[in-house]
């Protein structure tokens, strides 16, 4: 076809921030496709210095206000490294705890609200009220859950306050850890009708791959969330400290976010590539569900991030029973209330890395021996995404291309809703023409 055609989204919907979409299609051939990022950038790199360590986790936590509880643990690791602070074991599981919450809320949230509708052919959630109200229902019940957990670990739902260097400033306690488990175990059979619906819809979810590079945590023991060593598809492992030989930030013109490389044009972070490297310590009810999808190593489908999502809500849920589980047979040991480590201030350099619901989030952190902050760096996990999301639109459009401008425009959209991108937080660079 020697169609012309125009797709110009501004903004995308059911993503958090703003992003854009400008793709034009002259006698048949695609002749610009450009994923922009046009907010304006936020600085909480250049925030940071010159504060306290005590006050770094609070500050970065604003970051965001969906994964505000990762943005702290990312923080404060990298602060416990600078400074040479240990956390107990207890500590750590319960560390453990307020991450899988905070999955469990991301993921919930995105699967229920913002890609459902895509698959179910409406513009938003509101009508699957009149026309799906049960399973609206259990999305629901599903996330206040996850929100009374994060409640429970970190004092509220969102911007922790009880997660300080050194451990919590205030634990739960075992008879209140024992009727979380009880409400997990109880939303098993829940999350196993979300699957099922799923399941119904996945034809509807476009059969697209383009191979690329997954990076995320790793570690032999369980399904890195809180810890780990960095993974590549391509290269193989390496300690969270060499993050910038992986994580290779550049600008680009159309974005205030900036872009990031290693061994290809660009690589994937996120469930899928937590998926990709680590399957086998998924936790076995999260492999049945991975099995009914299909969904094994390597997948190069984007669209199946979604699934993986919905595969780690069962992860999350069935190692959060296990790590209660852990904490009454070691016995929970009390602290009092507004509790203080005693932390001996020092110099020194430390980084922080996590996996958060978007992907593997680091903090660099440099205190001099007053313990104040000379120099920050925050690699986001949408910056790392964003270049290859604009590859995968260029992959993807030449076979649409025949298709109705809506339709081109709809998979598009959807396309980026598969990476759940948090565009706001990836916004760190502005461009300065001096003159």
């Amino acid at each position: 076809m020697n169609e012309s055609k125009d797709v110009e989204v501004h903004h995308i919907t059911r993503v958090e921030g703003h992003g854009n979409i400008n793709v034009s299609i002259r006698n048949g051939a695609v002749e610009k496709c450009e994923w922009s990022i046009p907010e304006a950038p936020r600085f909480f790199e250049a925030m940071v210095v010159g504060r306290s360590w005590n006050e770094m986790h609070h500050i970065t936590s604003r970051i965001c206000g969906i994964c505000s509880i990762g943005h702290t643990l990312a923080s404060l690791k990298a602060t416990e490294s600078a400074l040479g602070i240990t956390v107990s074991e207890q500590d750590l599981k319960l560390r453990k705890l307020a991450l899988h919450a905070e999955n469990l809320q991301s993921h919930i949230l995105h699967l229920g609200f913002l890609v459902l509708p895509d698959l179910m052919n409406v513009g938003s959630v509101i009508p699957l009220a009149t026309t799906n109200l049960a399973e609206v229902k259990i999305v629901l019940q599903l996330h206040r859950i996850a929100n009374e957990m994060s409640n429970l670990l970190c004092g509220r739902t969102t911007h922790p306050q009880r997660l300080i260097p050194g451990g919590f400033s205030k634990i739960p306690s075992m008879k209140e850890l024992t009727a979380l488990r009880k409400k997990l175990q109880d939303s098993i059979p829940s999350i196993q009708a979300v699957a099922e619906l799923f399941k119904s819809l996945a034809g509807k979810l476009p059969n697209f791959k383009r191979e690329t590079e997954f990076i995320s945590l790793t570690d032999p023991s369980e399904y890195a969330l809180y810890d780990g060593k960095i993974a590549s598809s391509d290269t193989g492992v390496a300690p969270a400290r060499e993050y910038l030989a992986y994580a290779n930030e550049y600008i680009v013109p159309q974005s205030t976010a900036k872009w990031a490389k290693h061994t290809r044009e660009s690589y994937m972070v996120g469930a899928l590539a937590r998926l990709n490297n680590n399957y086998k310590r998924l936790s076995p009810m999260a492999l049945q569900v991975a099995d009914i999808f299909n969904l094994l190593p390597m997948c190069y489908n984007p669209f199946m991030n979604n699934i993986a999502q919905l595969v780690e809500v069962v992860n999350s849920v069935e190692d959060s029973i296990r790590l209660i589980n852990e904490l009454e047979a070691a016995g929970l040991k009390s602290q009092p209330d507004y509790n203080n480590p005693e932390i001996k201030i020092k110099a020194g350099s430390g980084v922080g890395a996590v996996e958060v619901p978007r992907g593997l989030l680091f903090h660099d952190y440099t205190y001099n021996d007053k313990g104040v902050c000379t120099k920050a760096n925050c690699i986001i996990p949408t910056n790392q995404n964003h270049g290859n999301i604009q590859l995968d639109m260029k992959a993807i459009l030449p076979q649409i291309i025949d298709k109705p401008q809506k339709e081109i425009e709809l998979t598009l959209e959807m396309l980026v809703r598969a990476y759940d991108p948090c565009i706001s937080c990836s916004t760190h660079v502005v461009k300065v023409n001096i003159i």
